[in-house]
């Protein structure tokens, strides 16, 4: 099942909002076929495992182990276990059961139907922690939310930038993390399905919210523009990926660019993540400023915070987020130190 595990996680960033899945197909206690879920869309872990099985007459005397319950419905490719059933492989280890309500157990049935062996929750805790992001999607109905920023060593996120703040005026965002730090946040960018941010962080910093500095994917980027003041020609708006723009003026779609009409009073966080539930995106990096990643943090929605602290201190600026929960990892990225908070419990 670790192996399992280990062929899981290589599908990160191409998968969702499928799971990530591993399996092996073992016969006499030697590895004779694995496989996973590589890419949305495409042949799930179990099909490519058997797939690889040069000899399949070997399959009825095999164990099939797999890191999450086989599923039992068509999709965009037909059930796993039907084509487990179909091959004849009789014992089925399994880490954790699937919580959509399309499989939630029918997956076992089918297979305990079909004569075969299941053996469940083998490995069962790291099975889950694979797929925080999927289980979160599936039980709470919304995104997997990470926020993410960095501050300095007295507490700032920013130097002073409009005039609605006190102190000094500085145009350019203040650059606080290195090269590591960047690399590792882009290669974030890169296993995650969208990235946040605010009007404010759109005006003040332009950003592009691409995955440049490694190879990957950009993530869907979202745009929260109330009044729809952020201008066309802003970095975000280039087509280097899809943008979601929440506001409060209209429903439309021009090029890469779908704006969503959305009430801005009450709970305006859960719309938007109902909306963003509703198109499939199963995790989202907020990369906002300080009044963005406070709505976050009030509200109780987020379940992972990446934060990175520098060693250079300002005096004065934009006080960074707090969250009151301890750090559950500190690592360094360079000459900064990254810590990771967790909001949600498997």
């Amino acid at each position: 099942m670790q192996h399992c595990l280990i062929l899981a996680h290589k599908g990160i960033g191409h998968v969702a909002p499928n799971p990530m899945v591993g399996c092996i197909i073992v016969y006499k206690g030697k590895i004779i076929g694995e496989g996973y879920h590589k890419e949305f869309g495409k042949a799930h872990a179990e099909i490519n495992a058997i797939r690889s099985v040069k000899n399949k007459k070997l399959l009825k005397d095999s164990t099939l182990y797999v890191t999450l319950e086989p599923c039992s419905h068509h999709g965009k490719t037909p059930p796993c276990a039907d084509a487990i059933i179909k091959h004849g492989i009789k014992k089925i280890i399994i880490g954790s059961v699937d919580p959509n309500p399309l499989v939630k157990g029918k997956g076992i049935a089918k297979l305990i139907k079909g004569g075969c062996d299941v053996t469940i929750g083998v490995l069962e805790k790291e099975c889950l922690e694979l797929n925080h992001r999927f289980f979160t999607f599936q039980t709470k109905k919304r995104p997997y939310i990470i926020l993410k920023w960095a501050m300095t060593k007295d507490g700032f996120i920013d130097a002073y930038r409009t005039k609605s703040e006190q102190g000094t005026i500085n145009s350019k965002p203040l650059k606080i993390t290195g090269k590591e730090a960047d690399k590792l946040s882009h290669t974030w960018r890169s296993e995650e399905q969208a990235i946040m941010i605010g009007t404010n962080t759109a005006l003040l910093d332009n950003p592009s919210l691409t995955t440049r500095l490694v190879k990957g994917k950009s993530p869907v980027r979202i745009l929260v523009d109330r009044e729809l003041i952020v201008p066309a020609n802003s970095n975000i708006f280039r087509k280097f990926a899809s943008v979601i723009v929440f506001n409060e003026k209209k429903n439309a779609t021009k090029g890469n660019v779908e704006y969503v009409k959305v009430k801005f009073t009450g709970s305006k966080l859960g719309v938007i993540l109902k909306e963003l539930y509703k198109r499939n995106i199963q995790s989202v990096i907020v990369e906002g400023g300080a009044k963005l990643l406070n709505s976050f943090i009030e509200q109780g929605l987020w379940d992972e915070a990446r934060v990175f602290s520098s060693k250079a201190e300002i005096g004065e600026g934009v006080k960074a987020p707090e969250l009151g929960n301890k750090a559950v990892a500190k690592i360094k990225a360079g000459r900064d130190t990254l810590s990771t908070y967790r909001n949600y419990k498997l």
